[in-house]
């Protein structure tokens, strides 16, 4: 006998009941599987890991903060930590130590390197989310809070970097945020589009045809027969050598992502740039720095102009994805990177 068309109308109704009961029921276990909790860290007493079972983070509240590390739970820290430094808090300099931070650019050797050795609070503000927040820098009215939030699965990563304003005056900065890598590896910062030179001015559509498309800042340490350096047609590589010193330079960075592969993991920077912003150091938002012990991938917001009271923010994603192999040359790099720098 064929099932009367009502009786089927209540199974399916039955079984859409079911299956968005077990979506809210893995949707819940996902979220109750990010958990925030308190740990030591290579001396540090006090520090925040955030764990969803295949990603974990560690930010540092003795001192920073720093996001000291990021891993997959079967990976290693892609950051790099200077062991001498690491555990130990109340210098009366600033210590670079490693990880992630947050400075304030322009540059200057007061504010930009204010001391960030004492204690940081933090805030969970919900599932996989936390907000630290050091001491102000009353001597030049900056107050600094970095929140980080860990997806409920895989490895994605969201900062939102907020400097505010506590002092009497208004000021003028701009958010720049930094990411220490570990020694060994080659980051992978893709170029803007190529497009053929129009000709005549009867074959442009309109000055855009004949205008640049990307702002490089180069810094006097660099040698553009640098051998750590790859300019290629696609890419820019910059691999990290522990025999060779300083070296940098910044760039107007419109795709979006950028990449660090260091032992077949891909670590990948994803952060905006804001046409018609001012942004410093000569007009980049992004910035890469090596020398012996590391290499830098620094993302930085435009510059603004802060009253007592207003906050600026600038924000990044990350991801980790393990596997991805050697990739030097730039068919490799297309092949097993592009797409997800994208």
């Amino acid at each position: 006998m064929r099932p009367q068309p009502l009786f089927c109308l209540r199974i399916a109704l039955g079984l859409c009941v079911v299956v968005g009961l077990c979506a809210a029921a893995r949707a819940e276990k996902g979220n109750a599987a990010v958990t925030i909790e308190k740990v030591e860290y290579q001396g540090w007493k006090n520090n925040l890991k955030l764990s969803n079972g295949e990603t974990e983070l560690i930010v540092t509240l003795d001192v920073g903060p720093r996001v000291i590390s990021y891993r997959l739970l079967d990976g290693k820290n892609v950051f790099k930590n200077y062991e001498e430094m690491i555990g130990k808090s109340g210098e009366s300099v600033w210590m670079i130590r490693g990880g992630h931070r947050l400075w304030t650019s322009p540059e200057d050797p007061a504010r930009t390197y204010a001391p960030d050795n004492g204690p940081v609070a933090f805030t969970e503000l919900g599932p996989g989310q936390a907000r630290c927040t050091p001491r102000p820098e009353s001597a030049f009215g900056i107050q600094k809070e970095i929140d980080v939030r860990l997806d409920p699965t895989g490895s994605k990563t969201t900062l939102i970097h907020r400097v505010t304003n506590v002092g009497k005056g208004p000021t003028v900065l701009a958010v720049w945020s930094l990411s220490v890598m570990a020694p060994g590896g080659t980051e992978i910062i893709p170029l803007p589009p190529k497009r053929p030179h129009p000709g005549s001015a009867q074959n442009a559509k309109s000055p855009a045809d004949f205008a640049p498309n990307l702002t490089v800042s180069v810094w006097p340490f660099l040698d553009f027969q640098d051998p750590r350096w790859r300019f290629g047609s696609k890419f820019i590589t910059l691999t990290q050598d522990s025999h060779r010193g300083a070296t940098k330079i910044g760039l107007s960075h419109r795709s979006g992502g950028v990449g660090y592969l260091n032992g077949g993991t891909l670590f990948v920077k994803r952060f905006e740039y804001r046409e018609g912003q001012t942004y410093p150091d000569g007009g980049v938002n992004y910035e890469t720095y090596t020398d012996q012990n590391m290499l830098e991938m620094e993302s930085l917001g435009p510059l603004v102009k802060l009253a007592p009271g207003q906050s600026v923010e600038h924000l990044e994603t990350w991801e980790l994805f393990r596997g991805v192999g050697e990739a030097k040359e730039e068919a490799k790099i297309e092949e097993k990177v592009a797409a997800k720098l994208r």
